[in-house]
């Protein structure tokens, strides 16, 4: 078995009240009335969340293929979450390629991956290129002291504030439809922020004309 090292989440080498675990779960059980129709859950690590959408959503979907950089996980994926709907492949959200191997698809999962990668813009532009007309995205990103500077985690070239965060889907490159905003503190997400609580994770929920 594949060992929980940083911030991958192994849901069989965790505890059930761990809370980054409770957390990565409850961003997805948030993302299922979104999901249907052809389904890409990229930066997918372990599977358990593609699983859960193949599973959960398997009247309103016609599959769902979880994408991950590395291959190890990939294999750990295949092997330990099985659905007849659900297939995993390594690939590199970045690629320029990428969408000519897979397509495009109707929803787009994209959780705790942002912070991962150098240029977040690069990022959603590829991510908005993978979706169909008419797609969903749902992404979510802890918020940090703002782009370009240090932050706690390692695994993190930066996380963004909340302004930067929200400017991401108004760029004039991308054409969403309609864009909400959610945050996220442990396993509750609200639309409103309510004064005195700080929220560490932001979600964005994006159709795409």
């Amino acid at each position: 078995m594949l060992q929980d090292t940083g911030e991958r989440i192994i849901p069989e080498a965790m505890k059930p009240t761990n809370g980054m675990l409770l957390e990565h779960l409850a961003r997805y059980y948030f993302a299922l009335p979104y999901t249907k129709g052809k389904v890409l859950d990229i930066a997918c690590g372990s599977g358990y969340g593609a699983h859960m959408a193949a599973k959960t959503r398997k009247k309103h979907i016609s599959s769902v293929l979880g994408v991950d950089l590395d291959p190890d996980i990939i294999t750990y994926a295949s092997k330990n979450y099985y659905h007849p709907l659900l297939s995993f492949r390594a690939g590199d959200a970045l690629d320029s390629g990428l969408k000519g191997d897979i397509g495009t698809f109707d929803t787009v999962l994209s959780f705790e991956t942002l912070e991962h990668v150098p240029n977040d813009r690069e990022f959603i532009n590829r991510i908005y290129d993978l979706l169909a007309p008419g797609g969903t995205l749902v992404l979510s990103t802890p918020f940090g002291e703002g782009r370009g500077k240090p932050c706690a985690s390692p695994y993190h070239f930066h996380q963004l504030t909340e302004e930067e965060f929200r400017s991401l889907f108004n760029d004039s490159k991308l054409c969403f439809q309609s864009t909400d905003f959610y945050f996220q503190q442990g396993v509750a997400f609200e639309k409103e922020k309510r004064a005195g609580v700080r929220y560490p994770f932001g979600i964005a929920v994006c159709r795409k004309a």
